[in-house]
């Protein structure tokens, strides 16, 4: 037998129903919910930079601190468009209690974060991290840096390369010194001299070698694919060629860059859903953390983060007016140039370099790889390198070096005698040379400095510290970086 709901006992339901004494929003959400921690600590902070960005003529404005509150406790829900965020201030009653019940709609919204907060953003996340060293929950001065990549709201398969133009540029300079040269040949002199080289030919020069090619070879008999291209470089060469200055400029350092989000560069990605390893448009993020609370973030358009570190440090320490007294990090940083640099600065480094976590393996096994350079006998009293068969490796000569930030770097030369009947060469060395290693001197300082710290007692709780991080850092979703990209996002990092 069925049963009717008059024969079950059922709580009052009655949608319509008035209240003599509606619930207020304060009742409705809960006292330890997160939107009351952001409310608190945006009270607290100092949002004169805010305020500065606003006039005093025109209608009123809705209050920069209640916008802010939105944007944070929004942002801190995954909830990035301003669409989204005008119908949750209509629906949600965190958004409701948190807006004090006012109703911006989403051009609101996108003008204060896309202009208001544009020039100030950084001043008001450093005033955030402030209150929290002040309160304790984080150390400033004591800081771990890693990166990430962030693939970019762009399509994945229209790209500019620079290895492409330059190939292209090159290509034109060559047919252009072969329409010269035979433009040279029939004229019987008339051309008059070669006017330099055509290596990187600019659209000027393409368009006057053209046409003093065209008039030397006017009333000649002339091959009919030679009038051909002729005819298609008077045309398009220097179009392209002016296409590709644009392209270049666009470029500037990089090697690549997306046509659908020109600030997006190609990089590997370590999601790679195609297995392929192909290059994505991404962004190259930088992240400071103190237990587990981000204290720096810059965004770049290189892919390693090698070349990061400087201009990372140089935005902390815009800030909050001082470097941090020690940075931990993983080997990606440890380049002499970035040695050098928090050296100078004051910063106490622990920071990993190549071939640390090998050295560290090989030390328990009591395991060596032969050819490595720590792996041999240096003799400083006569200057040379003893290897681990007894052979001598007397120094050769010197050479300099210069990375792609044009840091320059001093290296020495030392060369074996004898390899042949060595019977660790073949785990020693590459082909039939004799054995011959290129020293930085000043770089193998900086990694016997590093690897004294990062074995010390401090430095191996750093380490923990670190895998810690990796495991359990701050996190932020694909989806929410990459709306850092759209119109109504690119502001949206922090």
């Amino acid at each position: 037998m069925q049963k009717t709901e008059d024969k079950i006992v059922l709580k009052d339901y009655n949608p319509n129903q008035l209240m003599f004494l509606p619930p207020s929003l304060e009742e409705l959400l809960p006292p330890n919910h997160p939107a009351r921690t952001v409310s608190t600590i945006m009270d607290r902070i100092n949002i004169q930079p805010v305020l500065e960005q606003y006039h005093s003529l025109g209608a009123s404005s809705y209050h920069p601190r209640m916008l802010l509150k939105v944007l944070v406790y929004g942002y801190l829900e995954n909830c990035f468009s301003s669409r989204k965020l005008e119908k949750a201030v209509r629906e949600n009653i965190a958004f409701m209690w948190l807006s004090g019940m006012q109703r911006p709609d989403h051009n609101t919204i996108n003008r204060f974060r896309g202009e208001r907060l544009k020039e100030v953003i950084r001043k008001i996340f450093s005033r955030v991290v402030l209150m929290l060293h002040e309160e304790e929950l984080l150390d400033i001065k004591e800081i771990y840096t890693d990166g990430t990549k962030i693939e970019a709201n762009a399509n994945r398969y229209t790209f500019v390369w620079g290895r492409a133009i330059k190939k292209s540029r090159e290509k034109i300079g060559k047919q252009l010194q072969e329409l010269w040269d035979y433009a040279a040949e029939v004229s019987n002199g008339e051309l008059g001299s070669e006017p330099g080289e055509f290596t990187n030919p600019s659209s000027e020069k393409v368009r006057e070698t053209v046409e003093r090619i065209n008039t030397a070879l006017e009333g000649k008999q002339v091959d009919k694919k030679v009038k051909q291209k002729l005819s298609y470089a008077k045309k398009n060469w220097p179009g392209k060629l002016e296409e590709y200055a644009q392209k270049e400029e666009v470029l500037g350092e990089r090697n690549s860059y997306s046509k659908t989000d020109q600030d997006a560069t190609f990089m590997r990605m370590k999601e790679d859903h195609m297995n392929n390893g192909q290059p994505k448009p991404a962004y190259n993020l930088q992240l400071s953390t103190s237990r587990q609370f981000v204290v720096n973030y810059t965004l770049h358009q290189k892919p390693t983060d090698t070349t990061t570190l400087k201009p990372h440090m140089e935005e902390y320490s815009r800030l909050y007016g001082h470097y941090p007294e020690n940075i931990t990090a993983d080997a990606g940083y440890g380049s002499e140039e970035n040695y050098a640099y928090l050296e100078e600065n004051g910063v106490e480094a622990f920071v990993k370099y190549n071939y640390f976590h090998k050295e560290q393996r090989e030390s328990k096994s009591n395991r060596k790889t032969y050819g490595l350079l720590d792996n041999l006998y240096y003799d400083r009293q006569n200057d040379r390198y003893i290897c681990p068969m007894g052979q001598l490796m007397d120094r050769s000569g010197t050479s300099t070096g210069k990375t792609s930030t044009g840091f320059v770097q001093h290296y020495t030369h030392y060369r074996a005698k004898n390899c042949g009947s060595c019977p660790l060469a073949g785990s020693c060395k590459k082909g039939k040379q004799h054995k011959e290693i290129r020293v930085n001197r000043r770089l193998a300082g900086y990694k016997a400095t590093a690897r004294e710290k990062l074995t010390s007692e401090t430095g191996k709780e750093k380490r923990k510290q670190e895998r810690k991080k990796g495991n359990s850092g701050p996190r932020m979703s694909s989806r929410s970086l990459a709306t850092s990209n759209t119109t109504e996002g690119r502001n949206a990092l922090p």
